[in-house]
Order: structure tokens, then C-alpha cells, then sequence
């Protein structure tokens, strides 16, 4: 099936940082999958979604843990 005018203007990834980076509407997808915050215990420091897009920059591109670039959390974070 070839791809229309509107299909491209939906799954178009420019203005995103990497080609590997979720729009809103995926993550929105997603955040519904993704543990709630614990009442006790230290509250988080970094979001769910920078970490999920960091897996999935580690996916995408191949790159080791520790080759992540500085715009993602810590790749022990992110490993964790």
C-alpha cells in the first residue's frame, strides 16, 4: 500500500531530537503501561519517558550503555 498525504503528515518524524524519539501520541500509548509513583521511597529524578527513549536510542542505533549521548539520563539509570 502506498503511503497518502495524511499518512505521511501522521508518521513524519521530523522536529524530533533522534529518529528513535517517541511523538506525544506514542507515548501516550505507552505511559498507560508504565509503573504508577510509590507513595514512600525517594521520588524519581528523572521521567519514565527520557528513559524509555534512551532504550530505545540503544535499540535503534546499536550503540553500548556507556556510548549514550548527554541528553539522556546516566546509562546506569537507563540500564537499571
Amino acid at each position: 500500500m502506498p503511503w497518502t498525504k495524511a499518512a505521511r503528515i501522521k508518521y513524519q518524524r521530523s522536529g524530533l531530537r533522534y529518529a528513535s524519539d517517541l511523538t506525544d501520541a506514542e507515548w501516550a500509548l505507552i505511559a498507560r503501561k508504565m509503573p504508577p509513583r510509590q507513595r514512600l521511597g525517594r521520588p524519581r529524578k528523572v521521567h519514565l519517558r527520557d528513559i524509555v527513549q534512551a532504550i530505545f536510542y540503544v535499540l535503534s542505533s546499536g550503540c553500548q550503555w556507556r556510548a549514550l549521548p548527554k541528553g539522556f539520563p546516566p546509562y546506569s539509570t537507563v540500564q537499571g
